[in-house]
């Protein structure tokens, strides 16, 4: 079975680690076989044909010119006749308004793969309510809840994301606190997300402004704009520490391609999110890392993080800094989450059980398909 995710590939979060982790995995699924199509050059780009999946590249597309949005679907339309693709994925609502009716008119069977909840309103959500997909699959059980009406009646499946385990750094924990400029006894504290307002930052620095008084710990802020807004508020998150005093306790990465090391270097993950997460990734690969995750009681966060391998609070910085001191004061808490941490993640996203999960519902949507053909 080839199958074809499709995406945008011009910014890197959690859609781009799922399709990185698809192809570094793909020999775990021998009936499954994936390819890729992206239309911009880029990280996710370059990460595919490190795995060894060279992508298809459909070309950077401007909604604001017409032309290269023939030029994509073009290119698309010449790809699914060069090749036979047994389903096509469109991950999220641009790519699925973007190339949807491409795969229909190819009779190809169209898979929307949701990551996100969103209201239905914005325009590209309008224009993806076009073309309705044979098959929804949701990130978590969460985004499933708030999908919207008009894909009611479509077969549906919840697949947590295959995440593939941190390698085992270890060795390198004195070479990364090094590097940062961290003490070897220092508690890290880490937070790895996308400068986006919602992943909770300025909660988070207003709960270690309550900590600054407590000795010994660091905090890893890892993640860089990749967006004219997201400079701004890269900026003014530091601006932030500044004025809190507590820059001299912070240390802003910017962007790496290098979390489970970071992640294995640490001690505590925090990402206090103000919005619901649909699923998050990260927590899971803090997980693998033996790193108890605090995140705040919202969306499909809860979906992953228990009192088994960490703390779930309230989104106000009294609460998050009372369960960061919780662990900052006490390594044997640390030690005790961190050792069900990898339990909790394999449980949730081993690749093989997630990976064949997928494999089972395109192949049922694939034979479904052949049985009654699709009309374009």
């Amino acid at each position: 079975m080839r199958v074809l995710h499709i995406t945008s590939g011009n910014l890197f979060g959690g859609v781009e680690t799922l399709l990185i982790t698809l192809a570094r995995n793909r020999g775990l699924c021998g009936s499954m076989e994936p390819e890729f199509a992206v239309c911009f050059d880029g990280r996710l780009r370059e990460e595919l044909s490190a795995a060894g999946t060279d992508p298809h590249i459909l070309g950077a597309v401007r909604v604001r010119n017409p032309f290269t949005i023939r030029r994509a679907r073009r290119r698309l339309a010449e790809l699914f006749i060069r090749r036979k693709f047994d389903v096509a994925i469109c991950h999220m609502e641009w790519p699925l308004a973007i190339f949807g009716r491409v795969a229909r008119s190819a009779g190809v069977p169209l898979v929307y793969w949701v990551h996100s909840v969103n209201s239905g309103r914005h325009w590209v959500d309008r224009w993806a309510q076009r073309t309705p997909p044979d098959l929804v699959i949701s990130t978590s059980r969460f985004v499933a809840e708030g999908l919207p009406k008009r894909l009611i009646g479509i077969p549906s499946e919840v697949i947590y994301c295959p995440v593939d385990p941190s390698a085992n750094h270890d060795d390198e924990r004195e070479a990364v606190r090094t590097e940062l400029r961290t003490p070897s006894d220092a508690t890290v504290i880490i937070q790895v997300s996308r400068m986006e307002g919602w992943k909770g930052h300025v909660l988070h620095l207003k709960a270690l402004n309550m900590l600054k008084d407590v000795p010994g710990w660091v905090c890893w802020q890892i993640g860089g704009p990749q967006r004219p807004n997201e400079l701004a508020y890269f900026e003014s998150l530091k601006g932030m520490a500044q004025e809190l005093g507590i820059a001299d306790r912070l240390r802003f990465t910017g962007q790496r391609t290098d979390v489970p090391r970071l992640l294995r270097a640490a001690d505590i993950f925090c990402q206090p999110n103000e919005k619901p997460e649909p699923f998050g990734l990260v927590f899971v690969e803090a997980l693998y890392s033996a790193v108890p995750v605090i995140t705040t009681a919202m969306g499909g966060a809860i979906e992953i993080v228990n009192d088994t391998c960490g703390i779930v609070t309230y989104p106000i910085p009294k609460s998050l800094a009372n369960a960061e001191l919780a662990l900052i004061r006490n390594p044997a808490m640390r030690l005790r989450l961190g050792s069900a941490a990898k339990l909790r993640a394999r449980a949730l996203c081993d690749p093989e059980t997630q990976i064949k999960k997928i494999a089972d519902a395109l192949g049922t949507l694939s034979r479904r398909s052949q049985a009654n053909p699709i009309s374009a």
